[in-house]
Order: C-alpha cells, then structure tokens, then sequence
C-alpha cells in the first residue's frame, strides 16, 4: 500500500510538473525593424518563421526588395521541411505538443502568401520560370483543405500562372480558365504579351486569428470591413481602376474544417473525459481504501484506482487542446493586379486607394518611380501600408 500511495504522489508532482513555462520572448517595442532582428536573435525558435514573414512584408512595403528576398527564402525552405521525417516535424504531430509549441508555418492562406510575395520578387528579376513556381506553390498551399468547394481557388495565382507560362512561349489558356472559373467578381482579362508593366496591389486588413471553444482549441478568424474597396493608378497618361482579385478573409474562413481542427477537438474531448474519469478514478478509490479492512483486496484495489485516476489526471494535463492564434498580422484582405503598355525609361506612379463610393483617400495616395527596362517586365509592388515617395 505503501508503495502504491508514493506512486500516486510521484504522479501529481508529474502534473505539476507539466505546467512549468519556457522563457518569454524579447519585450516588443512595436518597431519591426526592431523588435524583427531580437526575436530572430534571442527569440523562441518556433517563433522564427513568423517573424520571418513579418520582416519580409514589411521589408517589401517600404521599397527594400533586395533586403526582403534572403529573409523569405529562409523562410519558405523552413516551410518545404515543415512536414518532412526531421525532429521538428514529428514533434507537430504529438498528440502533447501545444499548437503554439510547434514550429510556426502559418494557416494555408499564410503559406500561401509567402509564396506569392518570393513570386513577384523572382518576376521583378527577371525569372519568369521560378515566379511562376512560387505562384503554384502558393496555389498548392490552399489545397490543404478537407472541403473541396473551396479547394485551390486563388484567382491571381493561376492568373499569373498562366501569365507566366505565356510569356515564356508557352500555353497559359488551361490557368486563366481556371482562374476566370474561380473569379468571385469581374473576370480576369484575357492575356496581352505586349504588357511590360505589372503593378501587384494589396490593400485592406487581413484576418486576424483567435481561440475558442471550452478549452480554446477552436481556431477562429476575425475580420473587419475594408475601407479600401478599389485601387485607381495613374502613369503616363493611362488611369487604370483596379478591383481585387482575391481576398485573404474569404480564404481563411472559408476553408472547411481542417486535419488539424480534427485532431485538436479530438485532444480537447480526451482533455475532458480523461480529466473528468481521472477524478471519480481518484474519488473511487479513495473511499475503497478508507473504508475497507487493512490489507484487505478492496485497500489494494482502492489504491490502484487512486493511481489510475492519477495517470488519468496526468495525461489530461499534458494534452495541450489549445489552438495556435499566433498570426501574420500584417497581411492585407485585398489583392490585385494592375497592368500597363509603357515605353521604356523612367515614369512616375500614382496610386490612390478607393473607398467603397469610388473616393480616394488622400492620406493613403502612394508616389512610385520606376524604370521599364528594354526587354524585361517592370514590376511594382504597392500595398496601402507602403512608405510613400519610392523609387523601385
């Protein structure tokens, strides 16, 4: 009996052992181009990706392309193994591994993102075959979704799939189908080779993630009303108004339910039956051992149940049920295309960003410079959050 009671003691410790915290973060100064460089440095290694994401966007809104470049691809080669036989990657398939304890990689819709953004980066260098890559890749990413309603519907990436291929000699007809199928609003246009100029908008606040559920393990999105609907753009003459193509709300709430919201509502049903058989386990056995003989069958009985209702306790403990709300905050709920016929040399772009009755927003108006170049395409990033005057 003795021994059995050190078992059950052994056991609570082991629980409360379970709740010990890791080190915290670096304090947040609420500057990225701060707060970016000490996480890598000094912060948690599951973090990494993340903060990887956010430097890079925000590398890329304020013109920095070259800075912007070796940050993503770090990233995306972390997201290639992400699900590879490695350490990490066995580690995101424990059933007692918290959500916010893996690796980062990001919802579908984030990867997806980060693909696209490495995308008009190799265009802007002129490697049309790797652009075209990163924009399938991306497309890829929305595939990891158990409804197929929604199922690889991003219209700009097989656009541009499609856009790519053709410039390449090849045919892109089968991905602007696709892509026209997959238009929620207007159609995308037919393709025209004498396009030098590609202007990749993103505009409007992207969703934002959140927990529920009884043990929070319901991972939900936040979205809110974008105050920029449409995007007008000016350059040498030409006003072009350009609606959106995709938008990122409607692909982070709209993909069904997930492998990982499976498992995680199957850790959070084993959290609250084995919590709840661990304590009539305990109870039961405690009265079996008080009330029974000394060295009688019941004690002994009692005192096993008392140690199963502990393992039981144990394993509620460790299962971690939590959703991982850790988000690519900065991320816009708009994208769109915009696309010009220019001679080469230098010219200005304006670009203002339109709200839902067709006015501009003045404090939003962006000033580019950019040069077409002879035999290559001109590509110019702008997203409602870029500094503004810039020369790409």
């Amino acid at each position: 009996m003795k021994g059995c009671v050190q078992a059950a003691l052994a056991g609570l410790l082991l629980v409360g052992a379970g709740c010990a915290t890791t080190a915290p973060p670096p304090p947040r100064t609420g500057d990225i181009f701060l707060d970016a460089p000490a996480a890598l440095e000094r912060g948690p290694a599951r973090d990494r990706v993340l903060w990887q994401y956010r430097l890079a966007l925000a590398e890329l809104r304020r013109g920095r392309f070259d800075a912007a470049r070796p940050v993503l691809d770090d990233a995306l080669l972390t997201l290639g193994g992400a699900f590879g036989p490695n350490a990490e990657a066995r580690k995101s398939r424990r059933l007692f591994q918290a959500e916010a304890g893996k690796t980062f990689i990001g919802e579908p819709y984030e990867r997806a993102m980060a693909y696209f953004y490495r995308g008009i980066l190799y265009w802007r260098a002129g490697e049309l075959d790797n652009a075209r890559a990163c924009f399938r890749s991306a497309q890829f990413e929305d595939s990891d979704s158990e409804q197929g309603q929604y199922r690889n519907d991003y219209v700009l990436f097989d656009y541009l799939d499609g856009l790519a291929t053709a410039k390449l000699g090849g045919d892109g007809r089968d991905a602007w189908e696709r892509a026209v199928q997959s238009a929620r609003g207007a159609k995308p246009p037919p393709y025209d080779l004498a396009v030098n100029t590609l202007v990749f908008l993103d505009f409007g606040p992207g969703p934002l993630k959140y927990a529920g559920g009884e043990h929070g393990e319901q991972l939900r999105f936040r979205t809110a009303v974008s105050p920029v609907q449409a995007v007008q753009l000016r350059v040498s003459g030409q006003i072009v108004t350009v609606q959106s193509a995709d938008d990122l709300n409607f692909q982070a709430t709209t993909r069904g339910g997930r492998v990982m919201d499976h498992v995680l509502a199957g850790q959070a049903v084993f959290k609250a039956t084995a919590d709840s058989l661990g304590d009539a386990a305990i109870l039961g056995g405690a009265i079996l051992a008080g009330t029974s003989p000394r060295k009688s069958n019941q004690n002994e009985i009692g005192a096993g149940l008392m140690i199963a209702g502990v393992l039981g306790k144990i394993a509620a403990a460790a299962t971690r049920p939590e959703a991982d709300t850790r988000t690519w905050e900065a991320l816009p709920q708009f994208l769109a295309l915009g696309q010009f016929r220019l001679p080469p040399g230098e010219h200005t772009l304006t670009v203002d960003f339109l709200d839902a009755g067709g006015r501009a927003k003045p404090s939003l108006q962006k000033q580019i410079t950019f040069t077409v170049p002879d035999r290559r395409d001109a590509v110019i990033y702008v997203s409602d959050q870029s500094t503004t005057p810039q020369t790409q």
